[in-house]
């Protein structure tokens, strides 16, 4: 059985038994929601998530040191960097205003009675314009690996692998070359990881699940369907029609081939986790060249948050109709501004898009209170965010490669094989 298989069946299993845990034990302090779902399950899960986790930061400065490394003097590095991050912008732009004239059109929110009291939620201090672009550049690029600033560490391996690319030293030929080696390792060291990835998705899907139930689902069903519903569209609508037009790719061969990173990503619900496999699959089985995928990638894991922006453009309709406050067309705009820009250096970790949520709510002018209206359903969703996310860079990665003649085409065509992931 094909580990993409393996995650599948993981993945089904996992949601009936956590649903079977829910049913058995409705209180939480019953044994098996307290010590099998919260306790075993929410341990192996955590150790896997981190398992990941702990790769991102090595894969990708290495991965781009080698990229930018071999890109030399005479790069295409500036033109790349601003379609790259032109795309990124322009697909959450036109991902928030899909969910908002769909929020518009459906009414998720209109007929829900507003309940007495909400959960406080505090949200986080929205930084400035000046402080998210000042923030791009480290200060102490240890101190940036260490904290997993992703953009900062973009930005320190772009300098060094550039600085090896234009030194005439013979010392940067075996930098390169120990970069390199280095590489192949960290993917070998991503290979052997996903071979367990059957086991930690089993118990991340069992414990969520067991703590859900479906009843979650059913309060906010209208909602849940209208957010799972533009999802969709913008994944398989947006997306292949820019790789269609754009690219002159085929978009099933790609939805094909990104269907197992898909998959990953719905089940740790984390972009920055699923970076190992994005970037495995990108480069060689959709014929990315490294130099391109590893800047892309990476990238595309901190600044394009489609989904999220999704989930707020909707959330804002949903949470403006069920507060009976009248949103104007200026406010809808700064809510398209607020979230597309909020997209910019966000943690591609599970449950940072309530961050986020935060500030779209803020500047729209509605309260930050009304996102413990749907924080119950939102760990689900965030999966099916996740799944947009990870698919956005690679469609991204694809494009600007085959606009560069950076794509192997012949690779992008050539069917998966059975043993693929």
């Amino acid at each position: 059985m094909s580990l993409t298989k393996r995650i599948l069946l993981a993945m089904v299993l996992g949601v009936a038994t956590g649903v079977l845990i829910h049913l058995i034990a409705p209180s939480e302090e019953h044994f098996l929601r307290a010590w099998l779902a919260r306790g075993l399950f929410d341990g192996i899960g955590q150790v896997f998530i981190r398992s990941l986790t702990l790769l991102v930061v090595p894969l990708v400065f290495v991965s781009l040191v080698c990229g930018s490394a071999s890109l030399g003097g005479h790069s295409r590095m500036g033109a790349m960097a601003g379609k790259t991050v032109a795309l990124y912008l322009a697909t959450t732009a036109v991902a928030i205003t899909l969910a908002l004239g769909i929020g518009q059109l459906v009414k998720p929110g209109e007929g829900i009675d507003m309940p007495g009291e909400v959960e406080n939620f505090s949200p986080t201090e929205k930084p400035s314009i000046k402080d998210t672009l000042v923030n791009v550049f480290p200060s102490n690029p240890v101190e940036a690996m260490a904290e997993g600033s992703m953009l900062q560490i973009i930005v320190f391996a772009l300098l060094l692998g550039l600085a090896i690319s234009q030194s005439e030293h013979k010392a940067s030929r075996y930098m390169q070359e120990f970069f390199n080696h280095l590489n192949t390792v960290v993917l070998k060291l991503v290979m052997i990881l996903m071979h367990l990835a059957p086991y930690g998705v089993f118990c991340l899907l069992a414990k969520l699940f067991a703590d859900l139930g479906w009843q979650a689902i059913a309060d906010l069903a209208l909602y849940f369907c209208t957010l799972l519903f533009v999802l969709l569209l913008h994944g398989l609508g947006t997306y292949t029609l820019l790789l269609k037009f754009l690219g002159r790719l085929s978009p099933r061969i790609f939805l094909r081939k990104m269907w197992p990173v898909m998959v990953f990503g719905f089940s740790t619900a984390s972009s920055n986790a699923t970076i190992p496999v994005t970037l495995r699959t990108v480069e060689k089985d959709l014929g990315v060249d490294n130099r391109v995928a590893s800047f892309s990638v990476p990238l595309g894991a901190t600044i394009n948050m489609d989904g999220t922006a999704i989930m707020q453009g909707v959330a804002t309709a949903f949470i403006a109709q069920v507060y009976a406050i009248d949103i104007s067309l200026m406010g809808y705009l700064m809510v398209v501004l607020t979230a597309t820009l909020a997209s910019i250096g966000t943690a591609g970790v599970p449950g940072v898009g309530m961050i986020t949520l935060a500030m779209v709510l803020q500047q729209a002018g509605l309260p930050v209170e009304g996102v413990a209206l749907i924080i119950g359903v939102d760990r689900l969703l965030d999966m099916v965010r996740t799944a947009v996310n990870v698919t956005g860079d690679a469609m991204v990665s694809t494009v600007v490669a085959n606009s560069e003649g950076m794509l192997d085409r012949k690779q992008f065509e050539r069917p998966l094989e059975s043993d693929n992931t």
